[in-house]
């Protein structure tokens, strides 16, 4: 069976997926689009031979797609996830599930009245192979229980559109979600702290910043948020265990020597840094849509991040410890 796609918002990371489906993944195809610009819409859908749709709504009501994906901005997410949901329908849903905990709330209640899961959140890091080793060395055991765990998160630079608190909920929010799922344990407070600013970057940011959590039974996690680098995309993570380390490895294909020195490449994005994670995600939620079946993260991991990035957003204005507040999970996420 080939899944019949939906693809809402065929942006750049809209644009990206149809080319992973159309060309390195299995059993699925994307036969209709739909985008606020409906020029660009068109445009894309000619270009894969798809049909155009005047508004998501259609879209997502076509009895010609089977399952849909979601690449807008945040903020336009909620409606059209639920949407999925009424319609049956299962739904991969880019991060963030949506900007607010309050949001995220109203897709699980909608979901908890379908009475099955069938949202999946795009937190492609879970994906990733080295992440996934990591993990797997925690649970075997063999380095004792996780302490602690630092990590990074660098990009070149931001575009102007980057405002005060994406810091916290549409960058920090891949380590949040990553750690949660790394450690199996939910975030119970956060705190900012605020080094000296970087000359390379826009007024109304605090760049970079670490962000401190602390997860049920006192893991303590950094993540260094630095957004105007300039000298690449350096995704950076050490676990700190009772009997050792285990952290991510260079991401260098080769290392060149020369009598300047030793040298590797720098990636730049995150299309080029996690690129083999995003086909793993794609491909398992194809895969698995075409039997019916929810893969990957849950509602529940999409509501989870938006509470600590909710804490996070608070303790970047307000000084000191901020407790990070959640329901208690609904047993259809359990």
């Amino acid at each position: 069976m080939t899944v019949r796609i939906g693809m809402i918002g065929p942006g750049g990371m809209g644009r990206a997926h149809i080319d992973r489906i159309h060309s390195v993944i299995a059993g699925g195809r994307v036969v209709a689009v739909s985008d606020i610009n409906a020029d660009n819409a068109q445009a894309v859908a000619d270009s894969i031979g798809a049909k155009a749709f005047a508004t998501s709504e259609e879209l997502i009501e076509s009895p010609d797609v089977d399952a849909v994906m979601i690449c807008t901005l945040g903020p336009a997410h909620e409606a059209d996830v639920i949407a999925c949901i009424e319609a049956g329908k299962l739904v991969f849903c880019e991060k963030p599930l949506a900007p607010t905990a309050s949001a995220c709330l109203n897709i699980m209640a909608a979901e908890q009245k379908a009475g099955r899961k069938l949202v999946t959140v795009g937190f492609m890091r879970r994906f990733d192979a080295s992440y996934r080793e990591m993990k797997k060395t925690l649970d075997d055991g063999e380095i004792g229980e996780a302490l602690m765990v630092h990590c990074a998160h660098r990009n070149p630079t931001v575009p102007d559109s980057y405002t005060w608190d994406m810091a916290i909920n549409d960058t920090a929010i891949h380590e949040i979600d990553t750690m949660r799922w790394l450690l199996g344990e939910e975030f119970v407070s956060a705190r900012v702290d605020k080094p000296k600013k970087t000359s390379k970057q826009f007024g109304q940011l605090q760049d970079p910043l670490v962000l401190v959590l602390s997860t049920t039974s006192g893991v303590r996690v950094d993540d260094e948020v630095f957004v105007n680098c300039q000298y690449g995309y350096d995704i950076r993570c050490e676990l700190v265990a009772e009997l050792g380390t285990v952290s991510l490895g260079d991401q260098e294909k080769v290392v060149r020597a020369d009598v300047t020195g030793r040298h590797n490449h720098i990636v730049r994005d995150h299309n080029e840094r996690f690129g083999a994670a995003f086909v793993t995600e794609v491909q398992e939620w194809i895969t698995a849509a075409a039997h019916g079946q929810h893969s990957g993260s849950t509602s529940w991991d999409g509501y989870a991040a938006a509470c600590v990035c909710d804490a996070g957003v608070k303790a970047l204005t307000d000084d000191g410890v901020v407790p990070v507040e959640m329901i208690d999970k609904p047993a259809l996420y359990s």
